[in-house]
């Protein structure tokens, strides 16, 4: 059985994802997908919409049942996001991911290869 914690974290990492304005945080796209995106010719909307949409959450991916972390095929190349849950300036962990005063989250969207 998951703890009232972690389904409080997956729920605001969900939200969070999904561009949910009541979970701070801040987004970043990496050198690599960044340089996938320009040699295809796309902007960074519909990879930010995949991630927005992940949904295949199992004991493989998600062990610990916080939904922080994805895997997707795009362009032909594989593609990790990640988030991260830091203290207010970002300085290291949050010592309570789920309170939404003292935590900002990170998603990283990420290739494979730079994990």
């Amino acid at each position: 059985m998951v703890s009232a914690t972690v389904q409080l974290t997956a729920q605001q990492n969900d939200q969070f994802r999904r561009c949910d304005p009541s979970v701070p945080g801040t987004r970043f796209l990496t050198a690599g997908i960044i340089e996938l995106l320009s040699r295809n010719k796309v902007d960074g909307d519909e990879i930010v919409q995949i991630v927005s949409e992940f949904n295949v959450f199992t004991e493989g991916n998600d062990p610990h049942g916080e939904h922080d972390f994805g895997t997707f095929e795009y362009l032909g190349e594989t593609c990790f996001w990640k988030i991260d849950a830091y203290d207010n300036d970002y300085s290291m962990g949050s010592d309570d991911p789920t309170d939404l005063t003292k935590t900002r989250r990170v998603l990283t969207i990420m290739l494979a290869e730079e994990y």
